[in-house]
């Protein structure tokens, strides 16, 4: 995980729950590729074949909500997302998400499917390269960056056990 991201928009309304991020017939799968290839397939069954190590999500308001199942940010993160910006997140979602290292930023940006961001976590700052327009965020913490840059919470605590 990079302090500064950059990638191209896939945009999403509100209320994105965890049953169109993986919907619940893939969870018996323990493949990561398997559920990457069915990621986001109840609200864009084009996603999977079309996203790009890299791209970012960018939602309106209460994204990942529904039931808490871990496998929607890990499936999110395994197709090749490099980082979600959305108005707000469902509160266990963003604390899954943090879990397994893959960035979750609440901001209300201006951002459209196609466009391309540039996201510095450590000064706080997106900037929509499509449109130059600029957006400030709460920068993360050093702590929080340390464990997205160790690939997730369990990865950063072993790390630090090591030490």
């Amino acid at each position: 995980m990079k302090k500064k991201i950059e990638g191209k928009v896939w945009k999403f309304g509100d209320n994105v729950d965890t049953d169109v991020i993986i919907p619940g017939r893939y969870l018996r799968t323990f493949s990561l590729d398997d559920l990457a290839a069915h990621v986001m397939e109840g609200v864009d069954p084009d996603f999977s074949g079309n996203v790009q190590k890299g791209d970012i999500i960018v939602a309106d308001w209460n994204f990942g909500c529904g039931s808490s199942r871990e496998q929607a940010p890990v499936a999110i993160k395994h197709a090749g997302v490099s980082a979600i910006v959305a108005k707000s997140f469902a509160r266990i979602f963003y604390r899954n998400a943090i879990n397994i290292g893959l960035p979750v930023i609440v901001a209300d940006i201006n951002a459209e499917k196609g466009d391309i961001l540039k996201i510095d976590l450590e000064k706080g700052i997106i900037k929509n390269k499509s449109t130059d327009e600029s957006f400030k965020i709460e920068p993360f913490k050093k702590f929080m960056l340390d464990i997205l840059k160790d690939g997730g919470l369990v990865k950063h605590y072993l790390k630090l056990k090591e030490g």
